[in-house]
């Protein structure tokens, strides 16, 4: 199939799945509210749906200058067993690591004029000594009808907190010569990744719809790498937000990967948020055959809040897929698979009351004849300390088992993990 009829068929299927979506909305769900599962202490990227068009609106009323600067010193101690304690007879091979950090963020929010804004964010940190440009992008309002961003940053699709199958935009390859796994395709010259997210993104809002239409790349610009075609990824996303449910419809095409579309919808029944999200994976590079996914989840609180719970099934088609997940508090940014088959994952947090902010929590994930456990507790101890004591472990004889990474550096199916953070931040601003 050549690239002009690829392109003219992405297109049709992407305004089949737009009119699907009005479609769809005709037919009503129980009144819904917001109220996401995302606070999440296992440190996992929690996937939210973001309202960056109400977000840009308010921001761009007035000229002047915002500046933010933040601070993190963290020290964490992870003592480990290749078994399970209560299978030590003895022997068994011990080991632990220490780990200390500290990082500086300056961000820096410009108020161009009534429709230009400017953010960008410079970190650096220790044992490294890299200095490194996080988010820097800007935003420009065009007759309050198309909202502009574009630069580097990084933007979500999804509802799952748990597994973001559909979050198509972290599923991009993002190491030298590596390309999605469905796709035996291998470039000696191709363009070096870093994980880093280049795009540009309009948001059009049309009463409670919003479509946003981008492009994306994940070739590392800062070094002069200019991407080709292939290298560069297509998008679109329709939103319909009603006060009894949020609904979303997205594609996404780039060379060598399957082009994938998604579905998903949220509600509220009986004080429970539910969701459900399909996908279908078309791989049209090779042989064209079509894979298909979807979940199943709830969350809901209980006791004013103090007891969170948020439950999900999740029905992996595709073979061998994987994605992107960014840097969180406890882990470092790595590539993680999607396992294929049935998958579940059920997480669980409690907050006590008192001046120390305690809390409790469970995250446990399922998933090819094995699991994945998280077990811990956080206090702040002091203003601007944390403290996380936590266990993760493996069980079953599966891929979390052979492949459990306990946040720091080992593969172990048990361990300890004692986390310190020390943060804190401080903002000015002048506007005119």
């Amino acid at each position: 199939m050549s690239k002009p009829i690829k392109r003219i068929s992405i297109l049709i299927l992407l305004y089949i799945l737009l009119c699907a979506g009005n479609f769809i909305t005709g037919y009503a769900f129980i009144a819904a509210q917001e109220n996401d599962f995302s606070d999440n202490d296992a440190g996992d990227s929690v996937i939210e749906e973001e309202t960056e068009t109400a977000a840009v609106v308010s921001d761009i009323k007035k000229r002047g200058i915002e500046f933010s600067a933040s601070y993190l010193f963290k020290g964490v101690v992870n003592p480990g067993w290749e078994v399970h304690p209560w299978k030590l007879k003895g022997g068994e091979e011990f080991s632990w690591a220490f780990g200390t950090e500290m990082n500086a963020s300056m961000d820096i929010a410009a108020q161009i004029s009534e429709n230009f804004r400017v953010k960008s964010v410079i970190s650096y940190g220790i044992p490294d000594f890299i200095l490194t440009i996080g988010d820097f992008y800007f935003d420009y309002n065009l007759f309050n009808k198309v909202f502009l961003r574009t630069g580097k940053y990084e933007h979500s699709w999804g509802v799952s907190p748990n597994f973001s199958f559909t979050n198509l935009l972290s599923r991009i390859a993002i190491q030298k010569n590596t390309l999605d796994p469905q796709a035996p395709h291998y470039d000696k010259d191709a363009p070096s990744t870093d994980g880093t997210s280049y795009m540009i993104k309009f948001d059009i809002p049309i009463g409670i719809t919003n479509i946003q239409l981008l492009a994306l790349t994940r070739v590392n610009l800062a070094t002069g790498d200019v991407p080709t075609n292939d290298y560069i990824g297509y998008g679109g996303k329709l939103n319909l937000s009603y006060n009894w449910a949020d609904f979303n419809i997205g594609i996404f095409y780039q060379s060598y990967m399957a082009t994938r579309s998604f579905f998903s919808v949220k509600t509220n029944l009986f004080n429970t948020d539910i969701y459900s999200e399909w996908l279908i994976g078309v791989n049209n590079h090779t042989d064209n055959s079509v894979k298909f996914a979807a979940n199943l989840g709830f969350s809901k609180n209980f006791f004013n809040d103090k007891l969170q719970i948020n439950a999900e099934y999740f029905y992996n088609g595709e073979e061998s897929t994987g994605y992107f997940s960014p840097e969180s508090e406890l882990r470092k940014e790595e590539t993680l698979p999607f396992i294929e088959g049935h998958n579940a994952a059920l997480n669980i947090q409690y907050k006590f009351d008192g001046k120390i902010n305690p809390r409790i929590f469970t995250d446990i994930l399922y998933g090819d004849e094995s699991f994945k456990l998280l077990f811990g507790a956080r206090i702040n101890l002091f203003p601007n300390i944390e403290i996380y004591l936590a266990v993760p472990m493996a069980l079953g004889g599966g891929y979390y088992y052979k492949n459990l990474t306990n946040y720091i550096s080992e593969n172990r199916p048990f361990s300890v993990l004692l986390y310190i953070n020390f943060n804190g931040s401080v903002r000015a601003s002048y506007y005119y």
